[in-house]
């Protein structure tokens, strides 16, 4: 049985504007443009997108820029401190939420 996510389907990502190629290359050449060097080093945009690919749960993401990150880098107890990072800001996300929640039940019981 294969895993719903293969880890080989990341190679194929540029297949992705095989029938859209004019959009896919915007998307390309928005991409490079972001991941350039500039007031941020390459390294520390590859951390900030592994802490957000753990965050957007996305597999692909996790596998490329863990690569990336060591690539350029960074050692394990940097990576897995973004990934806490990440994790503290959407913890904290979810709890502010409860906000929503209490006022709801508040007007709701009275």
């Amino acid at each position: 049985m294969s895993d719903y996510y293969e880890h080989d389907d990341l190679k194929k990502f540029a297949e992705i504007g095989k029938d859209a190629p004019e959009l896919a290359q915007k998307f390309f050449d928005y991409y490079g443009a972001v991941f350039a060097e500039g007031e941020l080093s390459a390294r520390e945009k590859a951390l900030i997108a592994l802490a957000v690919a753990h965050t957007v749960q996305c597999p692909y993401c996790i596998d490329a820029y863990t690569t990336s990150c060591l690539e350029k880098g960074s050692n394990l107890g940097e990576m897995t401190e973004a990934v806490h990072v990440a994790n503290a800001i959407r913890g904290g996300a979810s709890l502010v939420h409860g906000i929503q929640m209490r006022k709801l039940a508040e007007k709701v019981s009275l």
